[in-house]
C-alpha cells in the first residue's frame, strides 16, 4: 500500500512538473513573430542634447521614423515592448490579468482585422514611415537581446505599429470605461447629454458665458491644460502657445520629448507616445498645436433581444446570427508561467457585443475600424500654414481630442475635434437604446462643418482644461450652445482649471510671457468652480462632538483656497480635493463632507502626527534617489492629479503636469520654445544621468531650452551618432 501511495505521489509530481513546463513554454513557442518590414538602409543621425533629448536627422521622413524608434528604445525599451505586445494580443503574457483585458479589447475593436484589410490602402509615404519605425525597434532588439521581455515579440512591422493606433484611439473618449462596466455587469458611465443629479448650484463666473455650462471636474486618467494667445492680446505682439498635457509619468501614454529634421521638409519639436512614429503635439517652424482630452458622447449602447439559444438577435423583424470569435487570452501568473484562458468575442450590426448577466449589449462608437488617424497626424506634422493644417484635421480620423492651435501668422484656433456619430431625432442616445430596430441606428460621421470651433476670437485668447468648448475665450467671444444640435452630445462640463484659466486670462488685457507662466503654474481654486461647493460643505461640517473632526475643521477654516504650499491647510485640502477629482467628473454620488474630512484627518495624524504639515512635506516628486516637494493639487492649473500613498505616508505624484512646452512666434515669425519633463528623457533607465536631471526644474516651475535650430543644437550637444 505504501508503495502504491509513493508511486502515486511520484506520478502526481511528474504530472505537476509536466503542467508547469507546459505553462512555461506554450506561449512563447506558439507565438509567431511577424514578418519584418522590407529590407532598407536608413540614413539616420541622432544627436542628444545636454538634457538627453534626441534630435533625429534623416535624408527622408522614413529615415527619421527609424531614428525615433531607436532613440526611444534607448530610453524606454521596456514600455515600448508593452505597447508592441498589446498590438500582437500578447499583453496578458507580459502584464498578467490587466494585459489580458487589453488583448480582449484588441479583438473586440477588430484592430488586427482592420490593419490587414486597410494597411496597403494607406499612402506609400505613410507605410514607409510605419515600416521604418518598426525597423528601428527591430534593430534595437537585435542589438540588445538581453532586454527583450517576450520570445518572438520581434521582429515587428508597420502593421503592428498601425494596430496600436486602432486599439488605443477609442480609449481616449471612454470606450475602455464602457467595456469595463459591461464586462463587469456594472452601471454604465453617465453620458454627457444629461444633467448630473448633484450638479452644484453656484453663481456663474461673471462675464464669461459660464452660465451656459455645468461645472464639474476631470477625473479620468487623461487631463490637460492648453493656452494660446494672439498677437493683439500679447504685450509684445507675439503669438504664444502653451502645451500642458496631463499624462501618467510612466507607461504607454507617458510623453517622450523629441525633435526631428528631415530633408523632405519635416521639422518638428514636441512629444510623442510609445509606439507613435512622429510627435503628436508641439510645433514646426510656422505653426503648432496642443491637445486636451475632450468628452463628447461618442458611444451609443443598444440592448439586444436574443433567441432562447443566445445565438441570434432580433433586428427589424428578422433573427440575425450573433457573430462569434473564439479567442485565447494569455494570462501571466508568475515567473514564466502563462495560463491560456478562452473567451468569446461577439458582434452585431451595431458593433462589438458584451454578454453579461443583465443581457447582451452592443456598442456603436465613433470612427471604428479605420486607419486614417495614422495619416492625419503625419499630415498635421508637415502642414506649413493654417489652411494645410485644417485640411489635415478635416479628415476626422482622430476620433476625439481638443486641438488648440497657434501660428507665425498670428492665427489662433480651438477645434472641439470629434468624429460625432450620426444620430436620429426622437431617441435618447444618453441611455441604452433598443437594439432590435434600425430606426435608432445610423452609420457614419457628421460633416466637418458641424465641428465646434472658435477661430481668432475677439478676446485674443483661447484656453481649454478638459472643459466644455462653450467656455474658452471669455466675454463676447464664446460659442453659443444653441448653435449646435444636442444630438452631437457636446459636453457642458467645466473644471476648476478651465474656470480659473478664463478668470486669469480675461483679467489681463496685455499678456506677457511672464504672465502666461504665472497663469500656467497657478495653484488657486476659483470661487465659481465645482470645488467651491465642496469646500463650502466642508466648512459647514458639524463635528458632533468629535474632537478630531472639530480640529480638522478649524484647520480648513484657515485655508486660503490656494495650493501654493504656504498655508497650514494645503495638505488637507489637497487630500479632500482628490475626493472630488475622483467623484465629480464621472458623475458619481456626491461624497459626505464630514466622512471625508475625518478620513483626511486620520491620514495626516497617522503619518505626520499633525493636521497641518506643509504641503511640500506631503506632496512629493520621487524618482530614484531624488525626492522633491511639490505644490499644486488635483484640478488646479499646477496639476498634481493622482498619487501613490508611499509607505512613509508621502503622496508621490504619478499623474498631472507632465510634458510642458511654452512656444512663441515673434513679430517676424521666428519660433522659440522651452520645455520640461517631470523626470528626464531616460525615464526608465536608472543608470542614466537623464533619469532625474529635469526634476529640480520641474518642481521649481522652470523650463529648459528647446534647441530647435540645428545650428544652436551644435553648441549644446552631448552625443552624435548613427544607430
Amino acid at each position: 500500500m505504501r508503495g502504491m501511495i509513493k508511486r502515486g505521489g511520484i506520478a502526481l509530481l511528474v504530472l505537476l512538473a509536466v503542467v508547469a513546463i507546459g505553462l512555461a513554454v506554450w506561449e512563447p513557442l506558439t507565438a509567431s513573430a511577424a514578418s519584418p518590414p522590407p529590407a532598407h538602409k536608413y540614413d539616420t543621425r541622432i544627436v542628444r542634447d545636454t538634457f538627453g533629448v534626441p534630435h533625429v536627422f534623416g535624408t527622408t521622413d522614413a529615415d527619421v521614423g527609424y531614428g525615433i524608434a531607436y532613440a526611444h528604445a534607448e530610453d524606454d525599451f521596456s514600455t515600448l515592448q508593452e505597447v508592441v505586445a498589446m498590438t500582437r494580443s500578447r499583453a496578458g503574457a507580459l502584464l498578467g490579468k490587466d494585459g489580458a483585458g487589453i488583448d480582449f479589447a484588441l479583438h473586440l475593436v477588430r484592430a488586427r482585422e482592420t490593419v490587414t484589410r486597410d494597411y496597403m490602402k494607406q499612402p506609400a509615404d505613410v507605410r514607409a514611415l510605419l515600416d521604418a519605425y518598426a525597423a528601428g525597434l527591430n534593430h534595437y532588439a537585435d542589438t540588445h537581446p538581453g532586454e527583450v521581455r517576450l520570445h518572438n515579440l520581434f521582429p515587428v512591422n508597420g502593421q503592428d505599429i498601425a494596430a496600436g493606433f486602432v486599439l488605443r484611439s477609442p480609449f481616449f473618449f471612454g470606450l475602455d470605461a464602457v467595456l469595463g462596466a459591461l464586462v463587469g455587469d456594472k452601471p454604465l458611465p453617465v453620458e454627457n447629454a444629461g444633467p448630473h443629479p448633484d450638479s452644484p448650484d453656484i453663481a456663474p463666473l461673471p462675464a464669461t458665458g459660464a452660465s451656459a455650462v455645468r461645472d464639474t471636474n476631470e477625473g479620468n486618467l487623461n487631463g490637460s491644460n492648453a493656452f494660446v494667445v494672439a498677437p493683439k492680446r500679447s504685450a509684445d505682439g507675439f503669438t504664444r502657445l502653451v502645451s500642458n498635457s496631463h499624462q501618467p509619468y510612466r507607461g504607454g501614454v507617458a510623453w517622450y520629448e523629441l525633435v526631428v529634421h528631415s530633408k523632405q521638409g519635416w521639422d518638428f519639436a514636441g512629444a510623442t507616445f510609445p509606439g507613435a512614429p512622429y510627435p503628436l503635439l508641439g510645433h514646426n517652424k510656422t505653426l503648432g498645436w496642443t491637445n486636451t482630452v475632450n468628452r463628447p458622447d461618442l458611444i451609443d449602447i443598444y440592448k439586444l433581444v436574443l433567441d432562447k439559444d443566445g445565438t441570434h438577435y432580433r433586428f427589424d423583424g428578422k433573427w440575425l446570427p450573433l457573430e462569434t470569435q473564439r479567442v485565447w487570452l494569455h494570462v501571466k501568473l508568475w515567473g514564466p508561467f502563462i495560463l491560456p484562458v478562452p473567451r468569446t468575442a461577439y458582434r452585431s450590426v451595431h458593433g462589438p457585443v458584451i454578454v453579461n448577466k443583465s443581457g447582451a449589449f452592443a456598442i456603436h462608437y465613433a470612427a471604428p475600424e479605420q486607419l486614417g488617424m495614422v495619416e492625419e497626424y503625419y499630415r498635421l506634422n508637415k502642414a506649413r500654414d493654417f489652411a494645410e493644417w485644417q485640411a489635415a484635421l478635416s479628415k476626422q480620423a482622430v476620433p476625439a481630442t481638443n486641438f488648440l492651435y497657434g501660428d507665425a501668422a498670428g492665427n489662433i484656433a480651438y477645434f472641439y475635434n470629434a468624429a460625432f456619430l450620426n444620430r436620429k431625432p426622437g431617441y435618447d442616445y444618453a441611455h441604452v437604446l433598443p437594439g432590435d430596430t434600425s430606426r435608432d441606428l445610423a452609420s457614419g460621421t457628421v460633416p466637418w462643418a458641424m465641428i465646434p470651433r472658435n477661430i481668432n476670437p475677439k478676446s485674443g485668447f483661447l484656453a481649454n482644461a478638459n472643459n466644455t468648448p462653450f467656455q474658452a475665450a471669455g466675454t463676447g467671444s464664446e460659442l453659443n450652445p444653441a448653435d449646435f444640435p444636442k444630438l452631437l452630445g457636446i459636453e457642458t462640463d467645466t473644471t476648476n482649471r478651465g474656470t480659473r484659466a478664463i478668470e486669469l486670462l480675461g483679467a489681463d488685457p496685455s499678456i506677457t510671457d511672464a504672465d502666461l507662466h504665472r497663469i500656467k503654474y497657478d495653484t488657486a481654486i476659483s470661487q465659481y468652480s465645482w470645488a467651491a461647493r465642496w469646500f463650502h460643505e466642508i466648512e459647514a461640517v458639524d463635528p458632533k462632538g468629535d474632537k478630531l473632526i472639530a480640529d480638522a475643521k478649524k484647520v480648513m477654516l484657515q485655508w486660503d483656497w490656494n495650493y501654493d504650499g504656504k498655508g497650514p491647510a494645503d495638505a488637507m485640502a489637497a487630500i479632500l480635493l482628490r475626493v472630488g477629482n475622483r467623484i465629480h467628473y464621472p458623475r458619481k454620488p456626491w461624497p459626505v463632507a464630514r466622512d471625508e474630512l475625518k478620513i483626511a484627518a486620520d491620514y495626516l495624524m497617522k503619518y505626520y502626527g499633525r493636521l497641518d504639515p506643509p504641503l511640500g512635506t506631503v506632496l512629493r516628486l520621487r524618482q530614484g534617489k531624488v525626492d522633491l516637494p511639490l505644490d499644486g493639487g488635483p484640478d488646479v492649473l499646477r496639476a498634481a492629479s493622482t498619487w501613490d500613498e508611499a509607505p512613509d505616508g508621502r503622496l508621490v505624484v504619478k499623474h498631472g503636469d507632465s510634458f510642458i512646452m511654452f512656444i512663441d512666434w515673434d513679430k517676424v515669425g521666428k519660433v522659440h520654445s522651452e520645455s520640461v519633463q517631470p523626470y528626464g528623457s531616460a525615464s526608465t533607465r536608472p543608470d542614466s544621468k537623464h533619469y532625474t536631471d529635469q526634476m529640480a526644474l520641474f518642481a521649481a516651475h522652470r523650463t529648459k531650452p528647446v534647441w530647435f535650430d540645428p545650428a544652436e543644437l551644435e553648441k549644446h550637444k552631448e552625443r552624435d551618432y548613427r544607430p
